[in-house]
């Protein structure tokens, strides 16, 4: 995997890198490393197009915060819960794809409630859930679109608050592949 960080311009801006994964299998073990990285009370954005990988890497996400069932897409149900096995955070797991309101709408999920204690990853929550944390990891996932078997995806990572100012060199560090 490709790694660089990107630029920041100001203080205020937020935290950042770019990641370049070149397969499915690559976009899992991002989401095990970023596990590692993740404790309770952390929210995690994920954009991209359909097919774009945020349910893989959510599912590295799970596999390395140790959590029990299968890390499907919450399209249908909205959100599922999945308990951590090893004694650390849950990992709930949010599809808001098919919910049009703001926060208002996400509050029936009581994920306001569950934050503290678990790790919150939110498909398609932009301009839903921000509000549910001033200290969030907002991660976008580019790819080809259109007729393409191209598997490469530019991730980038984006931290805001206190919590992301050391940023993500455990991340971004060459991996041994």
């Amino acid at each position: 995997m490709e790694q660089r960080a990107v630029p920041r311009d100001r203080a205020a801006d937020p935290v950042g890198a770019r990641i370049t994964v070149t397969s499915p299998e690559r976009m899992r073990e991002l989401g095990v490393r970023l596990a590692g990285l993740l404790r309770p009370g952390d929210l995690v954005m994920l954009t991209g197009e359909l097919g774009a990988g945020k349910t893989t890497l959510t599912r590295g996400v799970g596999e390395g915060l140790g959590v029990r069932g299968a890390v499907t897409s919450p399209t249908f149900v909205i959100a599922r819960v999945h308990p951590s096995l090893v004694g650390g955070p849950a990992l709930v797991h949010v599809d808001a794809y098919r919910l049009g309101g703001g926060l208002d709408e996400m509050e029936d999920l009581d994920l306001d409630v569950s934050l503290p204690e678990s790790v919150i990853v939110v498909e398609w929550g932009d301009g839903k859930v921000e509000e549910l944390s001033d200290d969030r990891l907002h991660i976008l996932i580019d790819r080809a679109v259109g007729d393409t078997t191209d598997e490469v995806r530019t991730v980038t990572l984006r931290g805001y608050g206190g919590r992301w100012a050391g940023g993500f060199a455990e991340l971004v560090a060459p991996s041994a592949d």
